[in-house]
């Protein structure tokens, strides 16, 4: 739950053995899909709410089943100044990921000039636009760059539907969905 000033995080602690390495790398891989902060080696840290704490839940359950032993916790930072770093470093992943999808999706406009390459960035609109979906799950202090990427993933599929592509292929328009109302959506297992 994030407040005015200060945030309630979600704490994950967590340890797994090294062997196998497949559950700790499945671990690791489900922990960046939900954009945690790693404040340390087996913690990792999510605002608190009852997604978040959900998701981590389960984890905890994943990682007892690998073996592993992990404790779930509900804090705040005692120093703003932390909180302030491991926000700002959360946002600024997320912005790295939104500057990549509004690039991608600003080339694929340039590059969709004939019909072939229509169809190819057809393709690749989709999944610019899953892409889209899983970093706003993710996104939990609205970066400044996530309205520009929306904006260059509507611009491709506006462009793509004034291409000459062929009769029965359009891309869909946005239409009034959760993602366009900044509302968070769940995270993917």
């Amino acid at each position: 739950m994030v407040t005015h000033d200060r945030c309630v995080w979600v704490l994950l602690s967590y340890r797994i053995p090294r062997e196998p390495s497949t559950p700790r790398i499945a671990v690791w891989r489900k922990l960046r899909r939900l954009g945690v902060a790693q404040i340390g080696d087996g913690l990792a840290a999510l605002p608190a709410d009852a997604r978040t704490q959900e998701q981590l839940e389960w984890l905890a359950e994943e990682i007892a089943e690998a073996g592993g032993v992990s404790t779930l916790w509900r804090a705040e930072l005692t120093s703003a100044g932390q909180e302030q770093a491991i926000v700002g470093e959360m946002t600024a992943a997320r912005s790295a990921e939104y500057a990549d999808i509004a690039a991608r999706a600003r080339a694929l406009r340039v590059d969709s000039t004939t019909p072939a390459q229509g169809l190819r960035s057809l393709r690749s609109l989709r999944s610019l636009r899953q892409e889209l979906r899983r970093v706003q799950r993710r996104d939990f202090f609205s970066p400044v760059g996530r309205d520009f990427a929306r904006a260059e993933v509507d611009a491709l599929a506006r462009s793509l539907l004034a291409a000459d592509l062929p009769a029965g292929i359009a891309p869909e328009l946005p239409t009034s969905s959760r993602a366009s109302r900044n509302e968070p959506a769940g995270v993917d297992s």
